[in-house]
């Protein structure tokens, strides 16, 4: 079997998209010649890799470990690329970083600004998901470094703890939760509530806790950060479910109310994973052990 890095693209590319006309287009390639390069590969290893229907194309269980295994070899050039970008002046290093809510809007800003400013060739592509998709993501190589929280299997990936992420209620001063000492997040269901966007990590998280309660999030209104989101508990719109250190800043400032959640959910142990660290370009191996440091210096809890 011989497979060029066009027909690793290609398959990759048809797969997210679940179309040969839009992978075609997304690799600059005539759509006769993407369907005749899968073709030839189908051909070649004895079986179909893909499912076509009237919607679109599909990856059958074959096509699924061929996809895996592009995608983690076109992974590997983009790192080989990455380790030589030193010797090749004017080439920037290229840096996917996957982040869970808290991370991204508490923890990350400062270490990422150290880290920019130390390595001025090196661009981060920074997105916030769900853990469990960002452990895919790192398993599948579309992503470099991930920083996950709660219980996800990470069986296959490296990982280092990092910090703790734990999610409380925020109140307005003078709510009659206020005084409380704790809450079941299941009793909190009945008021209005100020959530993030539907794009956040920690929105789509909550939505699946109420899902499993068979309950549903009375949304009173969505903002973009934890900032916006305590303004319009401060306001009395509703209360919200945010991270302890976000409400705590903001409690300084603000007439609001932290009241810890009982649910065991709430306490998460938060992990950057990897799939290899001595695989990772030294770029890249340099952005962990910077947020292991300040994961060290963070005070206590």
């Amino acid at each position: 079997m011989h497979f060029d890095l066009v027909d690793l693209r290609l398959l990759v590319r048809v797969a997210e998209a679940n179309s040969l006309t839009r992978g075609a287009e997304l690799v600059h390639m005539a759509v006769p010649t993407a369907s005749t390069r899968v073709k030839n590969i189908e051909d070649s290893i004895g079986t179909k890799l893909f499912y076509r229907t009237s919607q679109g194309v599909t990856l059958t269980p074959p096509g699924q470990a061929f996809v895996h295994h592009a995608r983690l070899v076109l992974a590997q050039l983009e790192h080989l690329s990455g380790d030589l970008q030193e010797y090749a002046k004017g080439i920037k290093g290229h840096l996917r970083v996957f982040a869970n809510t808290t991370a991204l809007g508490e923890f990350l800003p400062p270490v990422l600004r150290t880290y920019l400013l130390t390595h001025p060739d090196v661009n981060i592509d920074l997105r916030e998901r769900l853990s469990h998709d960002i452990v895919r993501a790192v398993s599948e190589g579309q992503t470099d470094i991930g920083i996950v929280a709660g219980t996800v299997r990470t069986e296959n990936l490296e990982v280092i703890p990092y910090r703790r992420d734990r999610l409380v209620l925020v109140v307005p001063s003078g709510h009659a939760m206020a005084g409380l000492a704790s809450v079941d997040f299941a009793d909190t269901l009945a008021l209005d509530h100020i959530g993030l966007h539907e794009a956040s990590a920690i929105h789509a998280f909550l939505r699946q806790i109420c899902h499993g309660l068979h309950r549903s999030l009375r949304l009173r209104i969505q903002v973009g950060n934890f900032e916006a989101a305590c303004r319009m508990i401060e306001a009395t719109v509703g209360v919200g479910v945010l991270p302890e250190s976000a409400a705590r800043r903001h409690a300084q400032t603000m007439a609001i109310r932290i009241v810890p959640l009982r649910d065991e959910w709430s306490d998460r142990a938060m992990h950057i994973c990897v799939r290899s660290l001595q695989a990772l370009p030294a770029f890249a191996r340099d952005l962990v052990a910077l947020l292991v440091e300040d994961a060290k210096a963070a005070p206590a809890d």
